[in-house]
C-alpha cells in the first residue's frame, strides 16, 4: 500500500524521511535506526566540520547497510552585526548566562563552514541521499551530486520555490508546511509569504511540478502520512515525531517538553538563532519576543545562544533552550525509533485500507 515514486527510486520499504535535525537530535544510533527500518535516516550536517561529517558517515554506514540522507544549509551571505548591536544583544542574554554560571561570550561569529568542502566530505559519508535548505545551492553542486548517483532534494515553502527547485534538477522537493518544527525554509519572498499550510501547499506544489513531493510539517501518525498521500505527496518527512524516541540526542527535558505541549504551544521566533523558526514557547523565547531589534541576524545570534544551548542541555533546563517542534505536538509518543517506524506503518496502512473499503462499499450499493 506504500509503494510510490519515492519507495521505488530509493528501494525503500516505506516512504518515511527522518528530517535532518542539526545540533545534536539526530544521533547516528536515530539514523540508523530508521534506515534499518525501511525508511531513510538523516544527518543534519550544517555545524559540523568537513572532517566530522565523514566520520559521522562512517558510524552511521558501520550500523546500517540502507540508503540514509544528509543535509546542509545552501551557502548564506551572512551580514556581520556592529559592535553595538552586538553588546546590546549580549546585554540582553547575560542574565541567561549568569544563571546557568557560565560567562556570556564576548564576541559572536558570522563565520560560516566552506560549502564545497562540507559537500565534499558528504560525497565521501556514504549518504545516499543529499537535501537542502535555506536557498538554492549553486549548479556545480547540483552537477557533482548527478554525477555520483546520490538523490538529491532541496526545500520549499510555496510552490514558486518549489518551481525553482525543479528548474535547478533536484530529484524531489520537501514540502514544508506552516506547521513545521524548526527552521523555516523560505528562501524567496518574506518569511510571512512562506507560511502556507500543508493542507494548500501539498496538492498546489504536486500540480505544479512533476517531481516526487515529500510532505513536512505536523505530520505525527499514520493518519498525517496518509493525509499527505491523499494530496498527492510520494513521501514525507517527520522531525518531531523521532525527536522524543530514546535514540534522539536532545535532553531529557526537551522530550518531555514536547510530549508536554499542546497544538497551541508552539511559536515562531528569532531568538535562539536570528532566523524564523518554530518551537515549544517557554521563557528566553517569551522574554525577547518584545525586543525583537536586539536579536542579531542568522549565524550571529545562534553563535552568540550556542554556549547558553549547550550548558542547559548539560544541565537539563528547558527554558534556556530552542525547543523546536512542529504544532503536531499532542500526537508525540516514547518510544525507539523502529517501534515508531513499525507503527506509522501500520498506521498508515491502516487508514489506507479503511478508505478504500468505505469507496467500494459505497459503489457497491451505487
Amino acid at each position: 500500500m506504500l509503494r510510490t515514486a519515492l519507495t521505488d527510486a530509493l528501494r525503500i520499504s516505506n516512504p518515511i524521511i527522518q528530517a535532518p535535525m542539526a545540533g545534536g537530535g539526530d544521533t547516528v544510533e536515530l539514523v540508523a535506526a530508521v534506515s534499518n527500518s525501511g525508511g531513510v535516516g538523516s544527518i543534519g550536517a550544517a555545524y559540523l566540520k568537513p572532517e566530522q561529517i565523514v566520520e559521522r558517515g562512517k558510524q552511521v554506514r558501520a550500523a546500517t547497510p540502507q540508503i540514509f540522507g544528509i543535509n546542509l544549509f545552501a551557502p548564506l551571505d551572512a551580514t556581520t552585526p556592529s559592535t553595538q548591536n552586538v553588546q546590546r544583544a549580549v546585554s540582553r542574554l547575560s542574565k541567561y548566562y549568569k544563571e546557568l554560571g557560565i560567562e556570556p561570550p564576548t564576541e559572536v561569529s558570522t563565520q560560516q563552514f566552506n560549502f564545497n568542502d562540507q559537500l565534499a566530505a558528504c560525497f565521501e559519508s556514504g549518504a545516499g541521499v543529499f537535501s537542502f535548505t535555506f536557498g538554492i545551492i549553486p549548479k556545480p553542486a547540483v552537477q557533482q551530486v548527478k554525477r555520483r548517483g546520490i538523490f538529491l532534494m532541496g526545500t520549499a515553502t510555496t510552490v514558486e520555490e518549489a518551481i525553482a527547485l525543479e528548474n535547478l534538477g533536484v530529484d524531489a522537493v520537501i514540502a514544508q508546511g506552516c506547521e513545521a518544527g524548526g527552521h523555516r525554509g523560505t528562501f524567496m519572498g518574506p518569511f510571512e509569504a512562506g507560511m502556507v499550510g500543508g493542507m494548500c501547499l501539498i496538492p498546489q506544489t504536486c500540480s505544479q511540478v512533476g517531481i516526487p513531493v515529500v510532505a513536512s510539517g505536523g505530520i505525527m501518525d499514520g493518519r498525517g502520512i496518509a493525509a499527505a498521500i491523499a494530496l498527492g505527496a510520494c513521501g514525507v518527512q517527520l522531525g518531531t515525531a523521532f525527536l522524543t524516541c530514546k535514540e534522539s540526542g536532545v535532553a531529557e527535558c526537551y522530550k518531555d517538553a514536547i510530549l508536554n505541549a499542546q497544538e497551541d504551544s508552539t511559536r515562531l521566533t528569532r531568538a535562539f538563532s536570528g532566523r524564523p523558526a518554530r518551537g515549544i514557547e517557554n521563557r528566553v523565547l517569551r522574554d525577547l519576543a518584545p525586543h525583537q531589534d536586539e536579536i542579531l541576524p542568522f549565524p550571529a545570534q545562534n553563535s552568540l545562544t550556542r554556549a547558553m544551548r549547550n550548558e542547559a542541555t548539560k544541565q537539563n533546563r528547558s527554558d534556556y533552550l530552542s525547543l523546536w517542534a512542529g504544532q503536531g505536538t499532542r500526537l508525540s509518543r516514547r518510544s525507539s525509533a523502529a517501534e515508531l517506524v513499525h507503527s506509522l506503518v501500520a498506521e498508515t496502512e491502516e487508514v489506507i485500507g479503511t478508505l478504500q473499503s468505505r469507496v467500494e462499499r459505497e459503489r457497491s450499493a451505487a
